[in-house]
């Protein structure tokens, strides 16, 4: 299990803050073929099918690790609860965590979700976007009823944040690395 950890780790570090000048451009692909596809002309069907793609694979990994950044330094934390309402894929957190911080003064973001085999992972880059919407907060509080006891929806402390101009990159160390974008 430590030897997982420790090669999880290791990717979270590399994915999120690995050496720039080896990185070639990122463009986004579609699941079926190879041909380039940007946000902007994928169909809006497209979209919704990629973020229910991304969506059943955090919800099978369970916990994922987001990386967030604090001017130059990284922040890499885990997270268990992502929820698709009114077509967005939303994460929540208080407010008065350092995190919540990190992300309203820095809206991108990385997660890494790593399936239990330990040899297929997502990452997930894109912007988090906050949303004070009580009906959406109150949504996501009834789909998980276990953060009732530590949240509530008008609390002031809630916070519910939304993913924009996202790129899932599932990885494998059998197969290719395959690109969808919502």
């Amino acid at each position: 299990m430590k030897k997982v950890l420790f090669t999880f780790a290791a990717l979270i570090s590399i994915t999120a803050f690995g050496n720039k000048q080896a990185a070639a451009p990122e463009t986004e692909s579609s699941e079926v073929t190879n041909e380039v596809v940007t946000n902007d002309t994928i169909s809006q069907e497209m979209k919704e099918a990629n973020m229910q793609e991304v969506q059943a694979y955090l919800k099978e990994c369970g916990a994922f690790f987001i990386a967030t950044a604090d001017g130059d330094q990284p922040h890499v934390r885990a997270f268990g609860v992502s929820e698709i309402i009114n077509g967005r894929l939303y994460i929540m957190t208080g407010k008065v965590k350092d995190v919540y911080k990190q992300m309203t003064a820095n809206g991108k973001f990385e997660i890494c979700a790593l399936k239990k085999s330990g040899s297929e992972w997502m990452r997930l880059s894109g912007t988090l976007v906050n949303d004070e919407t009580l009906a959406v907060k109150e949504e996501f509080l009834n789909r998980n009823e276990g953060l009732k006891s530590m949240y509530k929806a008008d609390d002031d402390n809630m916070a519910v944040l939304y993913i924009t101009n996202a790129t899932a990159r599932f990885c494998s160390f059998s197969a290719p690395e395959r690109r969808v974008g919502f």
